[in-house]
């Protein structure tokens, strides 16, 4: 980092521009590989300094610049710096009010870097100016790095809503997206959800505080379920092939092991084999001198066999030279067989116990032949048993020679393919070991790094937390007093023109109820005077009816006589009787006048009647539109009401959020006392003054 704030020193100065001092301090305070200049003011230069460092910078993973109050030029400086930047991965830029150029730098930023996979924006406008937004939506379509990306609180409407959407359909690498706090609405709810089915990536979209349908909510936390399942899946899967990578890596190993063991048994075969084919043909040399000695033998017991067999013949040709002499001898001396009877039986004694003698050698002998013979019969089958199982030997000893030579070559062989498949799936799984181990490395390096950073700046930052609480503590108090009284306020106000409201409308109801009674009482008064006028048009009729009968009797009695004369006689004419006439005449003249009258009093009646009839339509055509009116304004009124209420709602959720990161403080605040006052424990309980002195 040093060598990061020397550099920094050198731009500003070869532009003409004093570097900020209180970016030196932060420059000299940041751990190694982080970059955390979060509320500093950063004025143009700087920003021209830090973009032009950020496309050189190979050293840097993390730039947080929230609350940094950036401008426009700045912010775009910064983005067109990190565009040509491929080592930074978190990017926060909170707070810091970009419009429709940062929008804009934004996008350029997500189509030409590849290397930030998260991306922080939060409290910014860039959802209010559309056409930049729009190209930002445009950007992350094509980004195929980013990972997590927060929007809350960026005016995004339904159109931005739907570019996003847009976005989301052909984005294939995004899984985090927070949409808390703008302005989506019912529209922008439906695109997205409508977005979801053809995004399989993303598995967790925040959209509170936004105006949306629980039942699009729902939809929206069911696709993020599933694509939670299938990411969830696809770890499985991975974790699955790494473990079978393993197995099959141990497998390999083991086939190796058992592939030279089986050498190592072939090979012992091949030396057992060779021995007792040496074995075994020593032991056939022995069989074959034995066997010849055995020849040997036997062709000297046939020798002697036939020496026998000589000997024999040559005593039976004795036996018979002597009988013959003794016949000739008889023949002879019969004379002289008295005298020679005992000489001759003598003789005959010891012939018969040579011949015995003789009779049992030869025996003797023939017992020894067979003897011999079957041992010769015997030996013979040894030997031709010992050649049989020699060449049954040989034989199982090439064919098994052959069999392991085919077997040798085929191990060999597949010992070579299963070589070619060790070495690739361990050149692949070393890739993968050396750049799981480079990342699990530089994830513990930025642990340490950030441990150590945390442990240096404890004691530092201490004082100015509890400082920031308190201030935190009283802007959220004042926060919440002003909110109250705004709601209040506000309540105050709806009740106030709601109340006007009601006042003027039962004001109006109130006199169209006059009216229209006024009309009531006007109608029945004219039905009244038409029913008396009827009433006297009937008393009229019922007159001029008794008139009438009256001159029909005054004329039958004129008829019948009353003047001197027979019923023959003519009668008088009418004018006999001229005051009947003239009586007649003129009620007859009154009644016409009294009818003609009435008929002009029922014909003005009805025209009254028709224009009060008129006049009550009218009436009642503005008493419909009226009440249409206070519908209309019943419903404004209610949605009103239900605006208030969400600002309410999301005022309340403000505070909510406010009093849980003052809460989160409060925790890390006490965790860091405790870890201090443990670590200052430690410390004092493993010096050695305190080893050297007294114990309490």
């Amino acid at each position: 980092m040093e060598e990061f704030r020397h550099s920094y020193s050198r731009l500003c100065k070869e532009r003409g521009a004093e570097p900020q001092e209180t970016v030196l301090q932060q420059l000299q305070e940041l751990p190694w590989g982080r970059l955390d200049l979060a509320t500093q003011s950063l004025t143009v230069d700087t920003c021209r300094a830090l973009g032009a460092l950020l496309q050189k910078e190979a050293l840097l993973t993390e730039l947080i610049l929230s609350d940094c109050m950036l401008s426009e030029e700045g912010a775009t400086l910064l983005l067109q710096g990190l565009c040509a930047n491929t080592v930074v991965r978190f990017l926060d830029l909170k707070g810091n009010n970009l419009r429709g150029a940062g929008a804009e730098a934004l996008g350029k930023l997500l189509r030409q870097n590849k290397s930030i996979q998260s991306l922080t924006l939060e409290w910014n406008n860039l959802g209010a100016w559309e056409d930049a937004f729009a190209t930002f939506c445009g950007a992350l379509a094509s980004n195929g790095a980013l990972r997590q990306l927060d929007l809350r609180n960026n005016q995004i409407s339904h159109k931005g809503a739907e570019q996003l959407a847009l976005a989301l359909t052909r984005n294939a690498s995004l899984q985090q997206l927070d949409l808390r706090w703008n302005n989506i609405g019912l529209l922008g709810g439906r695109a997205l959800v409508s977005c979801l089915p053809r995004n399989r990536t993303l598995w967790r979209l925040e959209l509170a505080g936004n105006n949306i349908p629980g039942d699009l909510l729902r939809a929206v936390e069911q696709a993020m379920d599933h694509n939670q399942d299938r990411q969830t899946a696809f770890r499985e899967n991975r974790a699955r092939t790494r473990v079978l990578s393993k197995e099959v890596r141990h497998l390999h190993e083991e086939k190796s092991k058992q592939f030279l063991d089986l050498m190592e048994t072939i090979e012992k075969q091949r030396k057992e084999m060779d021995r007792s084919g040496r074995a075994s043909a020593v032991r056939v040399g022995q069989l074959q001198e034995a066997l010849s000695e055995r020849h040997s033998v036997i062709n000297a017991l046939k020798a002697k066999l036939q020496m026998a067999e000589a000997a024999l013949a040559l005593s039976e040709q004795k036996a018979q030279g002597l009988g013959e002499l003794l016949a000739t001898a008889v023949e002879e001396q019969r004379s002289l067989a008295e005298r020679q009877a005992d000489e001759h039986r003598l003789e005959q004694q010891a012939a018969l116990e040579r011949e015995s003698k003789l009779l049992r050698d030869l025996s003797a002998a023939n017992e020894k032949t067979l003897l011999l013979r079957n041992q010769v019969d015997e030996l013979e089958r040894k030997v031709r048993s010992q050649q049989e199982q020699l060449f049954a030997a040989r034989e199982e000893l090439t064919s098994t020679t052959a069999e392991l030579r085919a077997r040798a070559i085929q191990a060999e062989e597949r010992l070579e393919l299963e070589k070619k498949r060790s070495r690739q799936s361990l050149e692949d799984l070393e890739r993968l070991r050396a750049t799981e181990v480079e990342h699990m490395s530089r994830h513990l390096e930025e642990s340490e790094r950030a441990m150590q950073e945390r442990v240096q700046r404890l004691e530092t930052s201490r004082l100015s937390l509890e400082e920031e609480l308190s201030r935190v503590k009283a802007a959220a108090l004042s926060e919440r007093g002003q909110a109250e009284e705004e709601l209040i306020k506000a309540k105050n106000q709806v009740r106030l023109e709601e109340q006007q409201r009601l006042a003027h409308l039962e004001e109006k109801l109130r006199l169209l109820a006059q009216a229209r009674d006024e009309a009531q009482s006007a109608c029945l008064q004219q039905r009244q005077t038409v029913a008396d006028a009827q009433a006297r048009a009937g008393q009229l009729g019922l007159q001029v009816e008794g008139l009438r009968r009256r001159l029909e009797e005054l004329q039958q009695v004129a008829g019948t006589g009353g003047w001197g004369g027979s019923p023959r006689c003519p009668p008088r004419p009418p004018h006999a009787h001229p005051h009947v006439l003239q009586e007649l005449s003129h009620k007859d003249q009154e009644k016409v006048a009294e009818v003609t009258r009435v008929r002009v009093e029922l014909q003005e009646q009805n025209g009254r009647l028709q224009a009060e009839l008129t006049a009550q339509e009218a009436l009642r055509e503005k008493v419909a539109a009226l009440e249409r009116q206070l519908k209309v304004i019943a419903g404004d009124h209610r949605e009103a009401l239900l605006d208030r209420e969400s600002e309410n709602a999301s005022l309340r959720e403000k505070l909510r959020l406010k009093e849980a990161e003052i809460a989160r403080i409060r925790e890390e605040e006490a965790q860091r006392a405790s870890f201090l006052q443990n670590a200052v424990l430690a410390y004092v309980q493993g010096s050695p003054l305190r080893a050297m002195g007294p114990q309490k």
